[in-house]
């Protein structure tokens, strides 16, 4: 059920971080897999890690925000593999941070462009080569804890409730094209560049965390490969929380 040989999946971001630890999984699981980014050199170091996992992979140069940038890097890929079966629309940012009353209007702009719009391009270009060729297939979108309890200090929270919804709009409308769509709502996922964080502020999660365990990348490519096979043909338009029970602890 989990074996995804002859599967061609697309992570968008995922040349580091979690988008990275997604395609390790879909890798793993026999998936080959299209990198796309807008930093070539990671790009190419996050594919060569693929191959030597034995994964066919390739990377592809890609501003997400950019409408026609996402069509053109849809069609090298739609060259270079053949088909898309799942698409993981992964890449994002915090934005631009600052309180309510003095962020100016582009900056709200800005991150619902790099959150949003960037996902409505990328679901759009998937979506379209899925319902064309008749095979349906997988969309999944990285949103957030922030998006169900809230954070202060800029439109993180807004544009990726934002996405919430486009989601569950989403797998209604593709529905009868057998394209399934949802989203992971990582808590705290430990990083290469949360190690870098101060100690303090890491274990912070784990005092609201009924598991008492952070997330790893190990999580995100199990969640990753559950959602890209067979076995999630049921599952759409749901926003599946992986937090360890953080959302759920009363504070």
């Amino acid at each position: 059920m989990f074996d995804l040989k002859g599967h061609v999946a697309l992570v968008t971001g995922g040349n580091m971080g979690l988008g990275l630890g997604m395609a390790r999984g879909l890798a793993k699981a026999g998936a080959s897999i299209a990198i796309w980014g807008r930093n070539a050199e990671r790009n190419a170091s996050a594919a060569a890690e693929l191959r030597e996992l034995g994964a066919d992979a390739a990377d592809f140069a890609c501003d997400v925000t950019d409408a026609a940038a996402v069509d053109a890097a849809m069609a090298a890929t739609l060259e270079r593999f053949g088909r898309l079966d799942s698409c993981f629309a992964n890449a994002g940012g915090s934005g631009v941070r600052g309180p309510f009353l003095s962020l100016e209007p582009h900056a709200w702009r800005d991150t619902m462009d790099l959150n949003f719009h960037s996902v409505v391009n990328t679901l759009r270009a998937a979506g379209k080569h899925m319902a064309e060729a008749g095979h349906g297939g997988r969309l999944v979108v990285t949103s957030s804890v922030a998006s169900i309890i809230g954070l202060p200090g800029g439109g993180y929270s807004s544009s990726k409730a934002a996405v919430n919804g486009l989601v569950r709009q989403l797998a209604i409308e593709l529905g009868q094209a057998q394209i399934t769509v949802n989203a992971i709502l990582p808590g705290y996922i430990e990083t290469e560049m949360s190690l870098d964080t101060p100690t303090a502020f890491r274990a912070a999660p784990l005092r609201r965390t009924p598991s008492g365990k952070i997330g790893t990348l190990e999580d995100m490519e199990a969640i990753a490969v559950f959602l890209a096979s067979p076995g999630s043909r049921l599952m759409t338009g749901q926003c599946l929380v992986l937090d360890g029970g953080y959302t759920i602890f009363p504070m």
